[in-house]
């Protein structure tokens, strides 16, 4: 199967370009005062999403800097590059994962850069992009960050629809901390033998069916946590997430500083521990001793921003 553009599967739908609704970069003031931008630094962004955080690094870096940013999205990374055509500084847009940033820094000419953010955060573009994040709507179960499908890439509906119900049972407890998680994979197993689980709107019917009354109506949907893990394992999230922080930190000047935000606990762990190891070993010392959250006015401009934690290191000099 050759790459197929996602919106062609279904040619009802239009796809809602990312100019024609508000975007509002998380903890954006915390992020940009917490990595001390300078004029000329090189700096390292993944993901771009639509480019918030991009303009105030752009912003400080100044003419003499580099920018190198990364997407899985082309086109998120479309929309940011014409956001962001304005400034003179050397700009490098990738349709990467930046799990693979030594390589595009290799690529590119720089074997060390002087900042490094990761945003780990689904964006607006993608959940308003038909492709099965958002159980708000009737879609189809893809959950890929990337916009187009590969030869061979993984989709929540070849999960749902294949993967055997331990298999559904461990993703469900372990990335989304689902306590029905075994009647849940049990249902869809049930379901899939009548037929083919194609949609956003048939698995959120599933899951309604398979779990008690009670716990249909907390303060989160009921949907939540089985599509946080399906979207985790689709997108190896955290295994990108691992890797993505080793490779930066390799690749991090002495005396750069790399920020992280992430939005639940399972990626929060990650870099919470990945951070307190390398302090241990003497090579980084932590800007954040806390993870920084968004303050309430923030959380009520912008309720998506609730979850998300901060965290800041600096690379000791002397390390390489």
């Amino acid at each position: 199967m050759k790459d197929k553009s996602i919106h062609e599967l279904d040619t009802n739908t239009q796809y809602l370009k990312p100019d024609t609704f508000p975007h509002i970069p998380v903890l954006l003031k915390e992020t940009i005062d917490g990595l001390e931008l300078r004029r000329g630094d090189i700096v390292f962004e993944g993901t771009v999403g639509l480019g918030g955080h991009s303009e105030k690094i752009l912003d400080a870096i100044g003419t003499e800097g580099v920018y190198v940013g990364t997407d899985e999205d082309k086109e998120a990374l479309a929309n940011a590059e014409k956001r962001l055509k304005r400034y003179t500084s050397k700009k490098v847009f990738r349709e990467e994962n930046f799990r693979n940033l030594d390589r595009i820094l290799d690529e590119e000419g720089y074997p060390l850069v002087n900042k490094i953010l990761l945003d780990i955060g689904l964006s607006s573009l993608q959940l308003e992009g038909k492709r099965g994040f958002s159980f708000q709507r009737d879609e189809p179960l893809l959950m890929t960050f990337r916009a187009t499908l590969r030869e061979g890439g993984l989709t929540a509906r070849e999960i749902v629809n294949e993967w055997a119900a331990d298999s559904l049972t461990n993703i469900f407890e372990g990335y989304g901390e689902e306590k029905f998680a075994w009647r849940i994979a049990q249902k869809i197993v049930a379901e899939r033998k009548i037929k083919p689980i194609e949609t956003t709107g048939e698995l959120v019917e599933i899951i309604k069916k398979s779990i008690p009354v009670f716990a249909r109506y907390g303060r989160t949907h009921f949907a939540t946590k089985v599509f946080q893990a399906l979207r985790i394992t689709v997108n190896d999230e955290l295994g990108a997430l691992r890797e993505g922080l080793a490779k930066g930190f390799e690749r991090l000047s002495p005396g750069g500083r790399m920020a992280v935000i992430s939005f639940h606990s399972l990626e929060d762990r990650i870099v919470k521990t990945f951070f307190k190891k390398k302090v241990e070993e003497g090579m980084a010392t932590l800007v954040t001793k806390k993870p920084i959250a968004p303050q309430d006015d923030e959380v009520l401009r912008n309720p998506k921003s609730r979850s998300a934690k901060l965290r800041i290191l600096i690379k000791q000099t002397g390390n390489n």
